[in-house]
């Protein structure tokens, strides 16, 4: 069995292979449990200490991401406040493959299903993404998107000035035909975006959704909480809704249960998963002028497509 590090998954991935990869893995068969995410202390108020378990198979591998939560371990022990690993098994026989770092996959696959989604469902011709959020997935995703759109300018909205121009510097210089700038205006720059790409902490909406342009396409991914939501109900009402797991979004995400609460939005207004749309081309972007909304939490048969692609290429 290999032990595989963050810094392999890192060597062997890449959005241009990940994201074809990641399409056609979702059109063909595969079984995806509803994950588990145990509280380790649900008689204590203020300890949020979890343990998850995401289950998942297809017809080469059988795998297992397992991923510890604990909130408070920066401020108690200078550690991350997330651990994570995939286990992996032969789907033929059942024997163990490996263990592959699962935090680093994670942004991979976050990133490449964000860029994903937006392949599918933006317009062929956006040019301007907006991003709110600053933290450790921005640089996929700011990687991610452009592998799949040709995008001529990026604006950076983050509560943190020098996470913002530390990203506007590495870009800049990564992708010196692409404009990159910091948000100075929240409405104008929503209001001019093609793609709006949300990955953030936020528990109240990041923007007024009445200003959000036709044919944006609206991409949430940082909120994984019932009660919180970094889009608001307009945005939710205005646009044709897409999910990346209706089983995992319906027990997390407030951007729909909170709409959904308020009797302005049913869980049969979504118009389908992922897997939906990477089959059914007829279900995507019906015109130009339509908004179209993608809310995902994560999936497992993501990371476990992800950690095989890894190991195949650590095999060879």
């Amino acid at each position: 069995m290999k032990i595989i590090s963050a810094e392999q998954v890192h060597q062997h991935l890449n959005f241009e292979a990940l994201i074809p990869l990641l399409k056609q893995s979702f059109s063909r068969a595969f079984s995806m449990p509803q994950r588990q995410v145990l509280a380790l202390a649900p008689e204590q108020r203020d300890n949020h200490d979890a343990f998850a378990l995401l289950p998942s198979w297809n017809e080469d591998v059988i795998g297992n991401k397992m991923f510890t939560y604990f909130p408070n371990n920066a401020e108690q022990y200078e550690l991350p406040g997330l651990f994570s690993k995939i286990m992996l098994f032969k789907r033929q026989t059942g024997e163990p493959l490996a263990l592959v770092d699962g935090t680093s996959v994670t942004y991979w696959r976050t990133a490449a299903i964000s860029a994903l989604a937006s392949q599918l469902l933006s317009r062929e011709n956006s040019r301007h993404l907006m991003l709110f959020g600053t933290g450790n997935l921005a640089s996929y995703l700011i990687k991610a998107h452009l592998s799949v759109r040709e995008l001529k300018k990026v604006t950076l909205w983050g509560r943190n000035s020098a996470k913002v121009n530390d990203l506007l510097g590495e870009f800049s210089s990564l992708y010196p035909n692409v404009t990159f700038n910091a948000s100075v205006d929240v409405n104008a720059e929503v209001a001019n975006a093609d793609i709006i790409c949300c990955a953030t902490g936020a528990k109240i909406p990041l923007f007024d959704g009445n200003i959000v342009s036709a044919g944006t396409h609206i991409d949430c991914l940082g909120n994984h909480m019932k009660d919180a939501r970094e889009c608001d109900t307009t945005t939710v009402t205005r646009a044709r809704v897409f999910v990346d797991s209706l089983t995992n979004t319906l027990n997390e995400a407030g951007e729909l249960l909170i709409p959904i609460a308020e009797g302005a939005f049913s869980k049969e207004d979504i118009i389908g998963e992922l897997a939906d749309m990477c089959k059914r081309p007829a279900l995507l972007r019906q015109s130009a002028d339509e908004i179209t909304l993608f809310k995902s939490v994560g999936t497992a048969i993501s990371d476990l497509v992800a950690a095989y692609q890894v190991v195949q290429k650590v095999t060879e």
